[in-house]
């Protein structure tokens, strides 16, 4: 049993775009919740003087 695929240039193209706009997007959520997550374990500063 023979299976044929094809993808053309319009296809390839849009997957390709999905895969990027996915990693920016995974990459823009990390760096938001990587800063939360820092500021919860960052010293406050004391006012000494």
């Amino acid at each position: 049993m023979t299976h044929l695929a094809y993808l053309d240039a319009g296809s390839g193209s849009l997957i390709v775009q999905a895969v990027v706009g996915g990693v920016a997007g995974v990459a823009v959520a990390a760096k938001l919740y990587w800063r939360r997550l820092v500021a919860r374990f960052r010293r406050q500063p004391t006012d000494q003087g």
